[in-house]
């Protein structure tokens, strides 16, 4: 089956993604279709990036990369759950991803986002870094207001278009981590033979 990892991006204190990404895998996990995990950042402390090769040239010299190349890659796709700081995503997300390459390729990504304007900013700018990762970004995206859909800025309240934007969401990632699955699998092959 289909496995999706939902990636919470902010490891701040006092953040609300927590509440956001346990909304979208109470969601998923309604569904059939797919298998759905809970990654947050906070359990995988990375350095700022310390490889001396950079990803795709190698495997990683230190042994915090390799633990989340682990994590990573045995997901076919992703839901990245992400604030907007100062109109970007955040350091650590943007870090997390940095430290790999192969075990992104060819895996779907969706974006649930959340801030002042929804969050929007920062999935531009993840959309283009993913893409150079090889991923699929999917057209789907679900945007949260911390000015609305939070009450007192601080507890999480969906509505009902946010569920509605999220299961289009979900559509869109299972349906291209499926579609890629052949190419996933040809540079598995591929890598065996060579190794």
């Amino acid at each position: 089956m289909t496995r999706i990892g939902i990636i919470l991006g902010s490891t701040r204190p006092n953040r609300n993604g927590p509440q956001v990404a346990q909304w979208v895998l109470d969601s998923a996990a309604q569904r059939g279709d797919a298998e759905f995990e809970l990654i947050d950042l906070r359990d995988h402390p990375l350095p700022h990036l310390d490889e001396p090769v950079a990803p795709m040239f190698g495997p990683s010299v230190h042994e915090h990369t390799r633990a989340w190349a682990d994590r990573i890659a045995p997901f076919d796709g992703f839901v990245m759950v992400t604030p907007e700081y100062n109109h970007s995503a955040p350091g650590v997300l943007k870090n997390a991803i940095d430290h790999l390459f192969a075990q992104w390729t060819d895996k779907a990504v969706g974006f649930v986002s959340y801030g002042a304007d929804g969050g929007v900013r920062a999935v531009e700018q993840l959309r283009l870094v993913c893409g150079v990762l090889g991923m699929a970004d999917v057209s789907r995206q679900v945007t949260i207001s911390v000015l609305t859909d939070f009450e007192n800025y601080t507890t999480f309240r969906p509505g009902d278009r946010h569920t509605t934007a999220l299961n289009a969401l979900l559509d869109q990632v299972i349906a291209w981590s499926t579609a890629l699955a052949p190419l996933r699998r040809a540079e598995t092959e591929t890598t065996l033979v060579n190794s």
